[in-house]
C-alpha cells in the first residue's frame, strides 16, 4: 500500500483556498438558479468522477501546477489567488508560447469619468461610511456623490439586479480573505436586503449601526449569524432579533458580484 505523505503547511493552505472559491462559485450557482457539484468541476477538468476534485480540495492531495491550471479554468479564477508558488514555476517549466493565451486582443480603448456612457453601460455608486458629526465617533451609510463604477447592463440583467438597485462596496480589513482581500470591491443589490431574502450562506453588504461590513449571513431561531472567511481571527457572530433592533443591524443589499488587484 502506497502511503501519502503529509501535506506541508503552505500545500494545506493552497488546499482551504481552492475550496473556498468553490464555495463561493457554488453558492454564486445556486442564487442564479444552477448547481455546481464537485463532479461538474471534475469533468471540466477531464477528471472521471469527483474523487480527484474532492482529493485537491480537502487537502489529501497536493494540487500540481497541471491541475491548478485546469481549475483555474474551470472555476475562472486567477491560479495565483491559490498558489503563488506553483505558478511561478511555470514560466521556467514552459516556453513562453504555450502559456500565451491562443485569441489575439483587441485593441484598448482608454476612459475616464467624462466618457459618454454606451448604450449597453450603466454608473453604479458607491456606498461609505460618513462621520454625522466632528469628533463624534458616530457614523452613518451613505451613497458617493463621486465614486461609480461602469457595469454592462446585461450582466446586471445576467444577475438579476435591477440597474436602480445596484451599488458598490469597498472591502476593509481581512476578516474575509482569501476570497476577499482588504480593498476589494464587491457589487451589491440592494433590492435584496430584508431577513426574508436571506440565503444562507451568501455575502451581504451590513449596516451595522453605521459600519459597513461584508459577511456571509446565515438564519437561525433566534436571528442572525454572520461568518467570516477568515474564522481564525474573526470567529462567528450571532445576534438575536433583539440585539439587531438595539445595535441598529439591517441588510443592505446581496453580493453579486467582487473584484480585487492580485498582490
Amino acid at each position: 500500500m502506497k502511503i501519502r505523505r503529509p501535506l506541508t503547511p503552505e500545500e494545506v493552505a493552497e488546499s482551504v483556498r481552492l475550496k473556498a472559491i468553490y464555495e463561493q462559485r457554488k453558492a454564486a450557482a445556486k442564487a442564479a438558479g444552477r448547481s455546481l457539484t464537485q463532479a461538474d468541476v471534475a469533468e471540466a477538468c477531464g477528471w472521471s468522477g469527483q474523487s480527484a476534485f474532492s482529493q485537491y480540495a480537502t487537502g489529501k492531495v497536493p494540487i500540481n501546477v497541471e491541475a491548478l491550471l485546469k481549475l483555474a479554468k474551470a472555476l475562472n479564477f486567477d491560479a495565483s489567488e491559490v498558489s503563488s508558488r506553483l505558478m511561478s514555476t511555470v514560466a521556467s517549466v514552459q516556453p513562453p508560447e504555450r502559456i500565451q493565451p491562443s485569441v489575439q486582443l483587441g485593441n484598448i480603448e482608454t476612459w475616464d469619468d467624462d466618457t459618454p456612457l454606451d448604450d449597453d453601460e450603466v454608473y453604479v455608486p458607491f456606498l461609505h461610511e460618513v462621520e454625522l458629526a466632528a469628533g463624534s465617533g458616530r457614523f452613518a451609510i451613505e451613497e458617493s456623490a463621486n465614486s461609480r463604477l461602469r457595469f454592462n447592463k446585461k450582466d446586471l440583467r445576467h444577475n438579476g439586479v435591477q440597474f436602480s438597485n445596484a451599488r458598490c462596496v469597498k472591502v476593509g480589513g481581512n476578516s474575509m480573505v482569501p476570497v476577499l482581500r482588504d480593498g476589494a470591491t464587491v457589487g451589491v443589490n440592494v433590492g435584496k436586503n430584508s431577513l426574508s431574502d436571506l440565503v444562507d450562506g451568501e455575502m451581504y453588504a451590513i449596516n451595522h449601526n453605521g459600519q459597513l461590513r461584508v459577511k456571509q449571513v446565515y438564519r437561525i431561531p433566534t436571528g442572525i449569524r454572520l461568518r467570516s472567511f477568515n474564522r481564525d481571527e474573526h470567529p462567528d457572530e450571532d445576534y438575536t432579533f433583539q440585539q439587531i433592533q438595539e445595535q441598529h443591524i439591517s441588510i443592505l443589499g446581496h453580493v453579486f458580484w467582487w473584484a480585487m488587484y492580485s498582490r
